[in-house]
């Protein structure tokens, strides 16, 4: 098996909820979003699928721990600037006591779109994560959202990286998700990740399941990438069936701040995504 991660639960307001089936009484998905190479896709992926989860009435929260804080850009637009409590403020107050702590619920703000709220990121985060990891708070993220109730489904996009964060999310989460974007670098990356996520999952989270690695920027008329896909599949790691494709559409709607089931819902893209998130939906059913 081989790991990867994405958030799902329930809400009814600001506040997170018991993450996952793997938890004690929880009957949601957590999903968390990694790999440790960059511009894969990660915030693209979890914001979209996020988003699709919302449309479809589901209480959808999606916790940015990438400092570079792309998914909040693209749920929030402008108003990323101004945020006042953000997931840097929440790891202040795990390393601070406070009387009246304000918990994970206090760091969620609602999206322009119904049924999604986020948990934004903030540059600072990059600077906090000697402190965190010196003092072991990696299990913080897990039970922090454990607290939090209302929500059926949890995303947690990660840094490109295996760092403090991506850890943490590894740690809180069941399910893994995988971008990989159709290149021989991203292929050499993708066994380092896969061991390093195995490591994990013995070392502190028995109920992680790599659910799939989603291909995106896939060309099917080029020839590499369909040899680089099928290798893989030869090789039986978890490729997902719904493919992702390249699209200038999903720049702009970076642009605009609308994931695409918002901004062009009658795109191929779209479709694509919501292939996928039904491709997930189904494993879900079956395995619960």
């Amino acid at each position: 098996m081989h790991p990867f991660i994405l958030l799902q639960r329930t809400n009814g307001s600001d506040t997170l909820s018991p993450l996952i089936q793997g938890f004690a009484g929880a009957n949601m998905t957590c999903r968390v979003v990694f790999n440790q190479k960059g511009g894969v896709g990660k915030s693209t992926i979890t914001c979209n699928l996020a988003a699709i989860s919302a449309a479809r009435g589901r209480r959808t929260l999606v916790i940015d721990l990438d400092p570079q804080g792309n998914s909040t850009r693209y749920l929030l637009g402008p108003r990323a600037e101004e945020l006042d409590s953000t997931l840097v403020d929440f790891f202040k107050e795990i390393l601070s006591y406070s009387y009246k702590p304000k918990g994970a619920a206090g760091y969620i703000h609602e999206t322009p779109f119904d049924n999604l709220h986020l948990m934004p990121a903030h540059p600072d985060l990059e600077e906090q994560q000697g402190k965190l990891e010196s003092r072991y708070k990696m299990f913080k993220l897990r039970d922090a959202l454990e607290s939090l109730e209302g929500y059926d489904a949890l995303y947690i996009d990660t840094p490109p990286a295996l760092n403090f964060f991506t850890r943490s999310a590894l740690i809180a989460a069941d399910r893994c998700l995988i971008p990989f974007d159709c290149d021989d670098f991203s292929r050499q990356a993708l066994y380092t990740l896969l061991a390093n996520v195995r490591e994990i999952q013995e070392d502190h989270n028995n109920q992680l399941k790599v659910e799939g690695i989603v291909v995106n920027q896939f060309q099917s008329r080029a020839r590499l990438p369909r040899e680089i896909v099928n290798e893989l599949i030869m090789e039986e790691l978890p490729i997902l069936k719904s493919y992702l494709s390249p699209s200038i559409r999903i720049r702009e709607s970076h642009q605009h701040a609308r994931p695409m089931i918002h901004f062009d819902p009658r795109h191929k893209l779209t479709t694509e995504f919501e292939a996928l998130y039904d491709t997930l939906s189904q494993d879900t059913q079956a395995t619960a």
